[in-house]
């Protein structure tokens, strides 16, 4: 799956000329967290997140309440987005795996999707990634979720799949990981839809040299 497949295509955007008070105020109405701020051509001027929005009382401490009322109604968008330079993005045609990678290295909430010229034509947020990562693991279809610990060798996986064949199951969903505290060792997720989980545990249990580490009936 690629950042184009699950990337929020055409988000709300602003410019930096916005007073603050509006920005925030389409935040909390569109219960968003980010919006990339544009410039001519929707090209990337910066970002603004409800973070960047919070303002540090330590600020306005010296100020009275008329002060506090003219210093926000004064503040713009671009006193206090993110600038581009500073923004991380990503390309549509980028893996969602990668963009996974950068948004936890980075630890941030969204990364706005731009094509040439820095134009932004979406915005990939954690919320597009869990939607993404759901979709891939068959969540939102019914059917048996399996998950068989195998060795890291080659071949092990068409053992696996033999037995799907055999058995005419369709799979929904299929993921896969490193064996926690099982060195040498992968755990296969696998969705099979129309089945029994007392039909999956008599067939798979029967492949040679892997073990079924969970399985459970997913509605």
């Amino acid at each position: 799956m690629l950042v184009k497949d699950c990337m929020t295509r055409h988000p709300i955007m602003i410019s930096p000329s916005m007073p603050v008070t509006e920005a925030e105020k389409i935040m909390s109405e569109n219960r968003i967290r980010h919006l990339p701020v544009i410039g001519d051509g929707k090209r990337l001027r910066g970002l603004v997140t409800r973070q960047l929005l919070s303002l540090k009382p330590a600020d306005m401490s010296s100020l009275n309440v008329w002060e506090i009322t003219r210093f926000l109604s004064n503040l713009k968008v671009e006193d206090l987005m993110l600038k581009a330079q500073d923004v991380a993005t990503i390309t549509p045609d980028r893996t969602i795996e990668r963009a996974a990678k950068i948004l936890a290295e980075r630890k941030i909430g969204c990364l706005p999707v731009v094509e040439d010229d820095n134009v932004v034509i979406g915005i990939l947020t954690e919320a597009d990634l869990l939607s993404a990562f759901q979709e891939m693991l068959g969540l939102p279809a019914e059917g048996v979720r399996v998950t068989m610990r195998m060795p890291d060798k080659f071949g092990e996986f068409n053992k696996l799949a033999s037995v799907l064949v055999e058995h005419g199951w369709g799979v929904m969903g299929i993921g896969s990981f490193p064996s926690a505290r099982n060195p040498g060792f992968y755990d296969i997720v696998v969705k099979i839809p129309r089945v029994t989980v007392e039909e999956v545990v008599e067939a798979l249990s029967q492949v040679p040299d892997q073990s079924i580490a969970d399985v459970r009936e997913c509605v």
